[in-house]
């Protein structure tokens, strides 16, 4: 329709299209803005880019961007990092590597096999320091930031194992874009005047122990979440500065970070109770960070003294059951916990302690195992420890199971126990096994017969879960996305 002095979108106001692109994707966005000058100019607008959300790294195969896209990068953060108000930077792993936690046997295998590997990594590097350079000068003087959540693979700079000093020497030569990149992190604290979330998970070489001394009064007084993990690396967080963070009300460590020190100064009375708690515990660093001095039974019960509202969400990463049960403290109000293990093995007293100490608290279970064999947690197919846990874990509502050995019938008492409260019960097809005296009583096929029960226990439709991602190849990545989707329902 053609309108007085111009032709059909041409004539609505400035405002009304910087509305109308709002609805679309950032993507969308920067295809948008080549239709024409006016839309570029449009598109352009401060309003338009308050958020940010950037996958850095890694190649196409990982969804990052790799040295190509570098250019586009800067020209984005150009335009919007001095005004953007939250801004989210995950760095994709490295192609061909395995997950930095898996042990160093396990990364020295593929450089032998691959050759070709030395050069993606150095690749790989190059474009990881290029473009985190790149963000990190363009917020330098942001004073408007409010949330800034940073997510490396820690493998990218791993100064052992596959990569040698003069490798690195040759991809960063004296480590100058390494203390850029610091510095700038420094820059970027002492300049934020109102940011409420800080975050930095595995960025290996990014945050130092003196990283938190330069933010800004402003931002210390109005910062509500602070993650800061980093299991190679000494304790990010000293008491000290913490103290100056008296908003705080989500936190997340390396749990071996979590020292008694820190949790007496959170159960102070002059500061915010503290809402959230998320803590990982990596089995590969405790010989390197040990758990002597971490929060006791005592500590835990001063604190949620003070915080009635505590949460806490723990990931153990290959720890075997007695490093668990030393820091498992019965006045810990946990209520999401994920054991995660390469080589360890969960034991059904871990599981019974658990379900014993939780009862009233615990509503997220995960238990994988990244193995080819499928052990019975059970001392019999009777006496079911995840079956105890769902009948005593009153609040249970997500329940992930994959590389342990769960019998049919103990699935469908568990769907039949916790019915339509149970939200996920999500149970990887290689983990189920069917009692072979009970198939003599069952007509039909049992696959058929088992989904048929458990959807009728849960009332709603379910089949086994054949999703490759049940494995969780990055478990730091989902440890991230976890403590960001629990940290933000404080």
């Amino acid at each position: 329709m053609a309108l007085y002095g111009c032709v059909g979108a041409m004539a609505l106001p400035s405002e009304l299209i910087v509305h109308i692109f709002s609805f679309l994707s950032d993507r969308d966005k920067l295809r948008a803005s080549s239709v024409c000058s006016r839309w570029r100019e449009c598109l352009f607008y401060p309003s338009l880019w308050t958020e940010l959300k950037l996958r850095v790294g890694g190649g196409a195969n990982w969804g990052g961007s790799g040295i190509e896209q570098t250019p586009r990068l800067e020209f984005l953060m150009r335009k919007f990092g001095a005004f953007v108000r939250e801004l989210h930077l995950e760095v994709a792993p490295v192609d061909g590597y395995l997950s930095p936690l898996s042990g160093l046997e396990g990364r020295i295998e593929p450089v032998e096999r691959d050759p070709q590997l030395l050069d993606r990594w150095k690749d790989a590097r190059i474009t990881y320091l290029e473009q985190v350079l790149c963000v990190l000068r363009c917020i330098r003087n942001n004073r408007n930031l409010q949330k800034l959540s940073l997510y490396g693979d820690t493998f990218i700079l791993q100064d052992e194992g596959t990569v040698q000093n003069a490798h690195l020497q040759q991809v960063d030569p004296g480590g100058k874009k390494i203390k850029e990149i610091q510095q700038l992190l420094l820059e970027v604290l002492s300049n934020s005047r109102k940011i409420k979330w800080l975050s930095s998970t595995f960025m290996l070489g990014v945050v130092t122990p003196c990283s938190l001394a330069s933010l800004s009064n402003p931002s210390a007084g109005s910062l509500e979440h602070l993650g800061l993990l980093d299991n190679q690396l000494p304790c990010l967080v000293s008491p000290v500065e913490l103290e100056r963070l008296v908003h705080l009300r989500s936190l997340a460590l390396d749990f071996c970070d979590f020292t008694s020190d820190l949790s007496h100064l959170l159960a102070g009375g002059d500061r915010a109770p503290l809402h959230r708690l998320s803590l990982m515990l990596n089995g590969a660093a405790l010989e390197a960070k040990p758990l002597d001095g971490t929060a006791s039974e005592d500590d835990w019960k001063a604190l949620v003294q003070r915080s009635a509202n505590l949460r806490v969400y723990v990931m153990a990463l290959d720890v075997c059951s007695q490093d668990l049960l030393r820091v498992l403290k019965p006045s810990l109000p946990l209520e999401r916990i994920h054991l995660d293990s390469y080589s360890t093995l969960v034991t059904d007293g871990t599981l019974e302690l658990i379900a014993q100490q939780y009862n009233k608290t615990l509503s997220h279970f995960v238990l994988m195992r990244d193995d080819t064999g499928f052990p019975d947690l059970g001392i019999n197919r009777n006496e079911d420890p995840l079956v105890l846990l769902a009948w005593r874990c009153v609040h249970l509502s997500v329940l992930v199971i994959h590389g342990y050995t769960v019998w049919s019938h103990n699935l469908v008492a568990i769907s039949r126990l916790r019915g339509s409260s149970l939200k996920v019960l999500a149970v990887s097809e290689e983990s189920i096994d069917f009692d072979p005296d009970q198939r003599v009583f069952m007509q039909g096929d049992p696959v058929h017969n088992l989904v048929k029960e458990v959807s009728l226990g849960l009332g709603r439709v379910w089949h086994p879960s054949m999703d490759s991602n049940l494995v969780l190849s990055e478990p730091t990545q989902h440890f991230h996305r976890e403590m960001q989707s629990f940290s933000l329902g404080m």
